[in-house]
């Protein structure tokens, strides 16, 4: 029986798909708890009798917690086996919708929230370096672009879900509906994962050892620039569509799902990468994004050509997380968890960065100054990336 192998991961013998499959709707799930509050801060903030600033507090704190735990994670784990890291964090996501649903007070929330924020950096911190393990080195991509799948799904319908359904029948119980799923998922990943012993003793060292490498710091700083880009635009395209497009909720509603679905685009297309392409591969998520959004700002008083402007922007969001995490694997598949480890706590940092400095450019200017400081941010990872060429691991 033959291993492929990628760097120093052995793959399994045979790929792991049910295991992939799993991995995949964790990540839907992941993502619906993480942004569902979104789509219902007024009632929350009604029933915890808080404000919705605070609320929203609450929702952002997760984001802190991610990237504490995607940088301790690997070390936190030490030897234990991955598999049933994974299945832990996944109890934990549980535990978390379970506290939220039941939350008596703002205090609450914030525990809640925080707990979930560690499910979010120890999982996306380990899920390249266990898809890595679970599929052939020729079949990392596309295992990788089948788990952003569920990224995509939750991006197409946790929050027009949860609005509904949050109308309906109150908001905490859709926090009550999730728990079941994630119950399932929970099992799914007992029987379909198989056992994945750690590979040696995590470090810090780890860490500064990656750091050291001038490759993967450019790397890293692109990867920055182009989530931040992403991030400063989309955070505030509410207020652009409402403003500039002159949309009411019916059409925003239709156009952030037309943006959600575009994903599913992305994701089949970023499934056909091949490792020797990736380098020329890098620019394009920073490229087609900043694009979209400077043309929004000649042509964004047009439904139609907005909502075409979207797709592209939406197929390209969930392309690059494929794009950017093949580049990992490929360039440092022999520190696969703690590269995974940086990659997240640098994505998570440039999302929560975009989002205050598109604010503040909102707040201080306009719109159209947030959407040019995302044109901006996008054309220096252009720059720093180049060919891509830079950004590879040198051949031994």
């Amino acid at each position: 029986m033959t291993y492929a192998t990628y760097g120093d991961f052995e793959a399994r013998p045979a790929a792991a798909w049910g295991a992939v499959l799993s991995m995949t709707l964790c990540v839907a799930l992941l993502i619906a708890a993480e942004f569902m509050p979104v789509s219902l801060l007024t009632p929350m903030a009604e029933g915890l009798g808080a404000t919705e600033g605070q609320t929203g507090q609450a929702i952002s704190i997760s984001g802190l917690f991610a990237v504490l735990a995607s940088l301790l994670i690997t070390t936190l784990a030490g030897q234990l086996n991955r598999k049933w890291v994974m299945v832990g964090l996944t109890a934990l996501m549980l535990a978390s919708l379970v506290l939220v649903a039941l939350a008596p007070s703002f205090t609450v929330l914030m525990v809640a929230r925080a707990a979930l924020g560690i499910c979010v950096g120890g999982f996306w911190a380990l899920a390249t370096a266990v898809i890595m393990r679970l599929v052939p080195e020729r079949d990392v991509p596309r295992a990788l672009s089948l788990m952003f799948g569920g990224q995509a799904m939750a991006a197409a319908f946790a929050a027009p879900l949860g609005s509904y359904l949050g109308g309906m029948l109150g908001w905490r119980e859709v926090f009550w509906l999730l728990t079941p799923l994630v119950a399932a998922n929970l099992v799914w990943h007992v029987i379909a994962l198989p056992s994945l012993p750690a590979r040696g003793r995590q470090s810090l060292g780890a860490l500064t050892g990656l750091l050291s490498r001038p490759y993967f710091r450019r790397g890293l700083l692109a990867a920055m620039l182009s989530w931040g880009s992403a991030f400063t635009m989309f955070t505030y395209l509410r207020p652009f569509l409402e403003q500039v497009t002159g949309v009411d909720v019916t059409v925003l509603s239709v156009l952030l799902l037309v943006l959600g679905l575009a994903g599913f685009i992305g994701t089949w297309a970023a499934g056909r990468i091949k490792g020797a392409h990736v380098a020329r591969l890098l620019m394009l998520p920073a490229l087609v994004m900043g694009g979209v959004t400077l043309a929004l700002l000649l042509v964004g008083g047009s439904v139609l050509a907005t909502g075409a402007l979207l797709v592209v922007w939406g197929a390209m969001n969930t392309a690059m997380s494929v794009i950017w995490m093949s580049w990992m694997a490929q360039n440092a598949g022999d520190a696969a968890e703690a590269a995974g480890s940086l990659m997240v706590a640098a994505i998570q940092i440039a999302i929560l960065l975009g989002a205050v400095v598109g604010g503040l450019l909102l707040d201080g200017l306009s719109i159209s100054a947030t959407f040019l400081g995302s044109g901006a941010l996008a054309a220096a990872a252009i720059l720093l990336i180049g060919n891509g060429q830079r950004l590879l691991r040198p051949a031994r």
